[in-house]
């Protein structure tokens, strides 16, 4: 084997969940050893954060039925489950059903990346003004519905190749409210990561189909499904591999684009991939939004825990705010940091690390009926809802505790 097809073979290991869990767990030995730049990592004050995440979920969902961590919970407004509304309406098959809600789930997380402690969404039917994710969340799915990524008149519920490559930030500006009054962080990097996508659907039918829509994805697992079932890994696989050329100036390896991976010195001695630090954290948020359409359509989705907690501000700055990670130096937070600096990436890999070493413990405050609680579940009722009332708490903006340089394609 020549280093081109070695390199293509690294590659193709640090597109899958398990290469993301096993080198966050490379990155969490070295913390636990002070053998990190950056953090610090008491680990013995995890019981404290499995005691507040486990509360929260007592609070939240009493019953513990739990749904998993997808987008598809930011579409709840005042009591309203405004995709369910648009459903209600729709006369298509089961198939084209999944179709539209992978458009919907594709493109309202690839524009989910932080909004800033700024900006603010008026609702349209409710009148509630929102923010971050919920605000996106809306703001994403008003845009879908009124057909901003279609070029079919007669169809506006779908994202399309045209569609997608024609948007500009003007319009997604209009569309999200967006403007010198009212930022929205990154606004430009989420046009391009759209019109991106579209030229890859154009690029890519062997995974999206001749159709040229986001839509073909479903077609694809579907086809590849094993006596009706499809593996959640599998959901994010094909992601990374049809997504990959998306993601700007991202590195890659044997001409593979590696998408959300950096570097960071703790992962050693691995070939190829030595020093490749995959966190994939929107396409593996975007695999779990995949797996309700996916059931719905009557698939049956297995291996879900294969799939890692994410890398996301709330979950890492719950353990920020709840001193699990200890910034060493201490004035570490002073300043900004884009995605790709050491600190963030160690950061990011250690809490995928402990959210791991975190479910056992809330498994077990909660007692014998929550055994079954997936990680997604623990993510949605626990980790992402305590993260944010607790930087609600710390911080007049409710923002992380670590600040971020978003280019709207990372967080």
């Amino acid at each position: 084997m020549d280093q081109i097809e070695r390199d293509r073979t690294a590659a193709m290991l640090l597109l899958t969940p398990g290469a993301v869990r096993e080198r966050a767990h490379l990155v969490l030995e070295a913390g636990l050893e002070h053998d990190l730049e950056h953090f610090s990592v008491a680990i013995d004050n995890l019981d404290g954060v499995a005691d507040t995440v486990a509360e929260t979920i007592r609070q939240n969902y009493p019953s513990l039925d739990i749904p998993l961590h997808a987008r598809w919970r930011h579409f709840l407004v005042a009591g309203k489950d405004r995709w369910a509304t648009i459903a209600e309406r729709l006369e298509v098959d089961a198939d084209e059903r999944a179709r539209i809600r992978f458009e919907l789930a594709v493109t309202s997380v690839l524009l989910d990346a932080g909004a800033g402690p700024v900006w603010r969404y008026r609702d349209p039917v409710t009148g509630s003004v929102l923010a971050r994710s919920e605000g996106l969340a809306i703001a994403s799915l008003e845009a879908f519905r009124n057909g901003l990524f279609s070029t079919r008149p007669a169809n506006l519920l779908q994202a399309d190749a045209p569609g997608l490559m024609r948007l500009t930030s003007e319009r997604l500006a209009a569309a999200f409210q967006a403007g010198p009054h009212n930022p929205l962080e990154g606004l430009e990097g989420r046009a391009g990561l759209l019109n991106r996508l579209g030229g890859t659907i154009v690029a890519k039918p062997e995974y999206f189909g001749a159709g040229a829509r986001i839509g073909g994805l479903y077609d694809w697992l579907k086809a590849r499904a094993e006596n009706g079932e499809v593996k959640a890994p599998d959901i994010l696989v094909l992601l990374l591999n049809a997504l990959g050329p998306i993601w700007p100036g991202r590195l890659s390896l044997g001409g593979i684009p590696l998408g959300d991976t950096w570097h960071h010195p703790a992962i050693k001695g691995t070939g190829a991939a030595d020093g490749y630090m995959p966190l994939h954290k929107l396409s593996q948020w975007l695999a779990y939004s995949l797996i309700e359409p996916l059931e719905e359509a009557g698939l049956k989705v297995t291996l879900i825990d294969h799939l890692t907690g994410l890398a996301e501000y709330r979950n890492g700055g719950l353990l920020i705010d709840l001193c699990v990670l200890i910034p060493d130096p201490v004035d570490l937070l002073e300043r900004a940091y884009a995605p790709h600096e050491e600190p963030i990436v160690e950061w990011r890999a250690l809490t995928v690390a402990l959210l791991d070493r975190l479910c056992p413990l809330v498994r077990y405050r909660l007692g014998p009926k929550a055994h079954a609680l997936s990680l997604a579940a623990i993510l949605e009722g626990g980790t992402w809802a305590a993260g944010r009332r607790i930087a609600k708490e710390m911080r007049e903006d409710g923002g992380p505790p670590v600040r971020i340089v978003s280019d709207g394609s990372v967080f």
